[in-house]
């Protein structure tokens, strides 16, 4: 099971009808319903299961702007100046605190690549810069004795997936959004071309427009309306300790294995370079557009033939909808963990930092990660069906760039000026012949 996710009182009455829906309530979600609340835009959020019941729980919890790649990077500097005021924001503690990252660097080809992102950075005056010696030490335990040298951030942080979409969901709804759960949208009533209602296992609920936020559902549910969006799944395991003292601060990444301080005193700690991708169907349809992404990391991808072939296959027929979706036979993606990968990074971080050592483990779980084929999200309006937004494929960036990706599909929803130049992120790169693909060496 995933980590217990702190509840949410959720409202009861399904609204006739609302200006926008937001499908989907994870961070991006929760994070598109409040911006929209409080412009004074009616909206409901419709969750399938639980709020953040997957990947947006059973993420790592980092915020950062550390080797984001640079098309993102104006909007995770908008996301950190949002997280630095949330707490007050949302009136709870979501866990955020501005504790640095640090990323080990182990040959001299770890610091040339962290010298080119540095480089890409440079014109957005972030405050990375490259560490060694005594300050590595400050910052990571005998650091300067194992690493040649590392890139610190001072201004990126943490915060707690368990904790920040819900208070984040509550927020909206003070501010006057519907929040729903186990309340999934089985697809779209479409008229003129364009979208006039979401139909729900509750019944419908009459719409001008609807942000699609739904994380790894968002593929399938695209595909019942004719719209191809280039999308896999990869498996992401994490390990939880009990309160451990004397651990350090500042988050770490290392080939070996990343940890994160957590707001009870534990650490959440997972492998550095290791994700499972399991092989789908979608596997083979997207072979040539993600081959690229796999050809530039085959180490850390690991593929597995699984339960998922015939777990996809199965769901993905189109079914009336007068009849149960796929999203109610799966309220929550719950997959199991890889805990030979967990339990390595733990016995590895352990020889490095011996305080590791003394660590109880006291719960792991695995997420599903949605990925584009050039690792960056798609928040876009839709050509093909007017009223419709998709926020999704954030590849594992989006615990930290939630609040600003929701902003920015809140501006695009409504026709406001967006926060950042959402070009690089439209949904019609994967077919207008811009061929986009991963930066390599950062």
């Amino acid at each position: 099971m995933g980590p217990p996710v702190d509840p949410i009182r959720p409202d009861e009455a399904l609204p006739d009808a609302v200006e926008v829906v937001v499908i989907g309530g994870g961070i991006i979600g929760t994070s598109t319903a409040l911006a929209l609340a409080k412009r004074g835009v009616s909206v409901a959020l419709c969750e399938k299961g639980q709020i953040a019941g997957e990947q947006s729980s059973r993420n790592w919890g980092w915020v950062r702007k550390g080797r984001r790649d640079p098309r993102e990077i104006p909007l995770i500097v908008e996301s950190l100046r949002l997280w630095g005021q949330m707490n007050e924001t949302v009136g709870a503690e979501t866990g955020f605190r501005a504790s640095g990252v640090v990323w080990g660097c182990e040959s001299d080809a770890d610091v040339g690549r962290y010298e080119t992102w540095l480089e890409h950075a440079r014109p957005y005056q972030i405050d990375a810069r490259m560490i060694s010696g005594a300050e590595l030490d400050r910052h990571v335990p005998d650091g300067s004795k194992r690493w040649k040298a590392a890139m610190y951030c001072s201004t990126d942080g943490r915060a707690e997936p368990q904790k920040a979409a819900p208070a984040i969901a509550t927020a909206a709804q003070s501010a006057g959004a519907v929040v729903l759960t186990d309340c999934a949208v089985r697809g779209l009533d479409r008229a003129g071309g364009r979208v006039t209602a979401v139909v729900t296992e509750r019944g419908r609920i009459r719409c001008n427009a609807v942000v699609l936020a739904g994380g790894a559902w968002s593929r399938r549910f695209l595909a019942d309306l004719g719209i191809v969006l280039q999308q896999l799944k990869v498996r992401s395991s994490v390990l939880r300790t009990a309160p451990l003292e004397g651990g350090p601060e500042a988050s770490f990444w290392c080939s070996k294995g990343a940890y994160r301080k957590r707001l009870d005193g534990g650490y959440s700690i997972a492998n550095g370079s290791v994700n499972v991708v399991p092989l789908v169907p979608d596997s083979f349809r997207f072979f040539t557009d993600f081959l690229p992404a796999f050809t530039d990391d085959w180490r850390g991808l690991k593929l597995r033939v699984d339960g998922r072939f015939r777990q996809e296959w199965t769901e993905a027929r189109t079914v009336p909808l007068d009849q149960v979706s796929p999203y109610e036979q799966c309220r929550v993606l719950d997959p199991e963990p890889d805990r030979r990968y967990n339990r390595q990074a733990l016995a590895d971080l352990s020889r490095l930092f011996p305080v590791f050592g003394k660590a109880r483990v006291v719960q792991e779980w695995a997420g599903m990660i949605d990925v584009t084929p050039d690792a960056v999200p798609v928040i876009s309006a839709v050509d093909a069906l007017p009223g419709l937004v998709v926020a999704t494929g954030f590849s594992g960036h989006g615990f930290g760039i939630g609040p600003a990706a929701g902003r920015l599909a809140a501006d695009l929803v409504t026709g406001a000026a967006p926060v950042v130049d959402p070009h690089d992120f439209r949904l019609s790169r994967f077919s207008d012949g811009s061929n986009p693909r991963p930066i390599a060496g950062i």
